[in-house]
């Protein structure tokens, strides 16, 4: 737990104020800004703060950024290039070190404030997200990071210097903790810098977000290829006013928390959420789906902006749920064929034709007669998991509602408003979301091509026998 105990020690931390002494020393340019915590809000950490009036009209950036301080996959590479080490343990990781550190944030990391994001919330916390898009969320990052971390051990021990610094068993300074707050320090502070691609900013990071016309700034590469926060056009600001920027303006709740660890005070939407999908266990072709689904296994709920829509009307996505509710008598089919260097693949087929897109089905389907009856199946099986997940909601509230007074359990209370905050949205987006599939149900039912295939199959059955 390095990280942990020099954030403790204090050798890892260093007071904000002391932002500006190291801007200096890397060429980090500052314009009428400054970077602190917003007097009345010191309880949300450290911002970016104009330092008297600005305006849209001023040319100069707020902010100049130099390139190579910028954490980036390609300032990993060209560091690499330099350090020794780092090129060991990146050739070492193959692949998997594509992200590694760079060392200008060597100083820089001792301003960021200790993130907390849900993967160190304790396992009672994290019994609270029970019934959100976000609990399996979690508990899968948490296995994809152990991973990463048996994986970054496995591939480094036979380094000298890593064996005897990393992993020695008595004096081995690195431990999952380190890797979760390294995660964490990354992924929360992460943006999509044009020209740049993912990337860490310093001090850009240090830009609170808000969304809509409240964003008050924007970042850009200028024509150097340095890092450089704007003021957007029309915006007016006054000395102590706080200059904001957006991490997303469409992420959902469930997004914003995993990665930020905190749900913007103005969303009254969880806006969107993930749920899982499973093919049934009577389904034959089960084995044969999931070896050629690419995309991901559930489907989208969101808030839907279409035109024409009636406010809180919502909307679902889904590549995988056509593999889901089609089947052979349908014309769905796998054959097992020999490639062209020898080997052998699982294809599919849709009436005799080869689908060279598994994820694309849906485009086949809808030139169907029977598109209207797929779609059915689809609307009934979603609403069927949307009915499971707010059971799943409905019958932990009570358990949530006490754990901030249940002897025993230690639940903190910045963490329990976050995570009914959570419950509240995605309930009332799930409940939104139900209503509309049973309206879209009741339409499909009464197309013809339902009504008929409907009076087919009722004419297939058996009739039964009562002698």
């Amino acid at each position: 737990m390095l990280i942990a105990r020099g954030r403790s020690e204090g050798w890892l931390r260093v007071p904000v104020s002391a932002l500006r002494v190291w801007a200096d020393l890397n060429d980090v340019t500052f314009n009428a800004i400054s970077v602190g915590p917003l007097p009345g809000f010191e309880l949300r950490g450290s911002t970016v703060i104009a330092d008297g009036a600005l305006s849209s009209g001023n040319a100069e950036p707020l902010m100049i950024i130099p390139r190579d301080l910028v954490l980036s996959l390609e300032a990993v590479r060209m560091h690499a290039k330099s350090d020794q080490h780092l090129r060991e343990l990146l050739d070492a990781l193959a692949d998997f070190g594509r992200i590694g550190v760079h060392n200008p944030l060597k100083e820089y990391i001792k301003f960021l404030p200790e993130e907390l994001l849900p993967t160190f919330w304790t396992e009672a916390e994290r019994d609270l997200l029970t019934g959100t898009s976000l609990k399996p969320a979690i508990e899968a990052k948490i296995k994809s990071l152990t991973k990463e971390f048996d994986q970054l051990r496995s591939a480094t021990e036979h380094i000298k210097w890593c064996a005897e610094l990393l992993w020695d068993e008595e004096d081995g300074i690195i431990s999952f903790d380190d890797w979760l707050q390294v995660d964490a320090m990354y992924r929360s502070r992460a943006l999509e810098f044009p020209g740049i691609g993912d990337s860490m900013v310093p001090c850009v990071d240090m830009a609170n977000h808000a969304s809509g016309d409240a964003t008050v700034a924007l970042y850009e590469t200028d024509s150097d290829g340095n890092a450089a926060l704007l003021l957007r056009d029309g915006k007016e600001l006054k000395k102590g006013d706080e200059i904001t920027i957006t991490y997303g303006d469409k992420k959902g709740a469930c997004e914003m928390l995993f990665s930020y660890g905190f749900i913007e005070d103005s969303m009254t939407s969880a806006r969107e959420l993930f749920l899982d999908l499973d093919i049934p266990n009577d389904d034959p072709l089960k084995r044969a789906k999931l070896h050629v689904n690419t995309s991901a296994p559930g489907f989208r709920l969101y808030d839907s902006d279409h035109v024409g829509a009636s406010a809180g009307s919502t909307g679902w996505q889904s590549d995988f749920i056509w593999l889901v509710v089609v089947n052979e008598e349908d014309g769905l089919d796998f054959q097992v064929e020999q490639t062209t260097d020898g080997g052998r693949e699982l294809r599919v087929y849709w009436n005799g034709s080869v689908l060279e897109e598994p994820d694309k089905l849906a485009d086949t389907l809808k030139t169907h007669p029977l598109w209207d009856v797929f779609k059915l199946r689809a609307v009934s099986l979603l609403q069927d998991r949307v009915e499971t997940q707010l059971r799943l909601l409905y019958g932990t509230d009570d358990d949530v509602k006490a754990a901030m007074n249940e002897e025993g359990i230690r639940v903190r209370e910045r963490v329990w408003s976050l995570a009914t905050r959570l419950r509240d949205l995605e309930r009332d987006l799930l409940e939104r979301a139900y209503g509309n599939l049973e309206e879209e149900k009741e339409k499909l039912v009464e197309t013809e091509t339902v009504q008929k295939y409907l009076q087919a199959m009722a004419q297939q059955e058996p009739e039964e026998d009562f002698t």
